[in-house]
């Protein structure tokens, strides 16, 4: 085994215990502040590790979803396998299921509609929490402690002219959310595309979320309601096979 392979997965773990920036890694391993930066960037061009705000490194979500996919979260894409299916041979949009993995939210499992418009999400990639009726909904579920982890590195990008940009903003929309028992992408995302999610929960709480979406310009969020009802029994026919 190679000393950069070595390096690689004890920067990993040392970062898992607790976030560190490249000066502290530098010193901790002895090595130049150039090196271990570079080091950390390769890392983080696959997803092993993120930078937050803070500049501080911690572990990434792909190396999360990796780790954990063989364990709780892997139930949750076995337990919706077919229910996934079902539901999208009733209502022919795409069908998103979004696993809640630490503190990120992980598509595990899409079936899209044949002729669809390229999407954002795709299996193991991050979904993002303050512009995703997925995101939005386990958010809602969350206590707020658990909520404020996972929002604290959010960079509040403005994909769209409706991208939540405050967390005012959102704070509005995830009560409503509570409330509600659902929510909406509208159109934040992307102009094209709309969703609406409703979560999923095992004894343990809420898991994941699962969505219904389309393309906006064929069925706008009024038109989407349609399918709350079979949204929701998927949701709880899923939060069953999990006990």
């Amino acid at each position: 085994m190679t000393q950069v392979i070595v390096r690689a997965a004890e920067i990993i773990e040392r970062i898992a215990e607790q976030p560190m920036s490249v000066a502290e890694l530098a010193a901790e391993f002895d090595v130049h502040r150039s090196s271990m930066f570079r080091q950390l960037k390769s890392l983080e061009h696959i997803g092993y590790v993120r930078r937050r705000a803070d500049a501080r490194f911690v572990v990434g979500a792909k190396l999360i979803s990796l780790a954990r996919l063989s364990f709780d979260e892997i139930d949750l894409r076995q337990a919706g396998y077919q229910h996934v299916r079902r539901l999208h041979e009733s209502v022919g949009h795409t069908i998103q299921l979004v696993a809640l993995i630490g503190d990120s939210l992980i598509y595990v499992d899409k079936v899209e509609r044949a002729s669809g418009v390229g999407m954002y999400s795709r299996i193991g990639r991050e979904a993002p929490a303050y512009c995703s009726g997925v995101g939005k909904v386990i958010l809602a579920a969350l206590d707020p402690y658990r909520r404020d982890t996972i929002l604290n590195s959010t960079p509040w990008k403005r994909f769209t002219p409706n991208t939540f940009t405050t967390r005012e903003q959102l704070d509005e929309a995830l009560t409503l959310a509570a409330e509600r028992g659902w929510a909406v992408d509208d159109r934040e995302l992307d102009m094209m595309i709309n969703c609406l999610a409703v979560p999923i929960y095992s004894s343990s709480g809420v898991v994941g979320a699962v969505s219904v979406t389309a393309v906006s310009s064929i069925e706008d969020i009024d038109a989407l309601m349609k399918y709350l009802p079979l949204l929701q029994d998927t949701a709880r026919a899923i939060g069953r096979e999990l006990g």
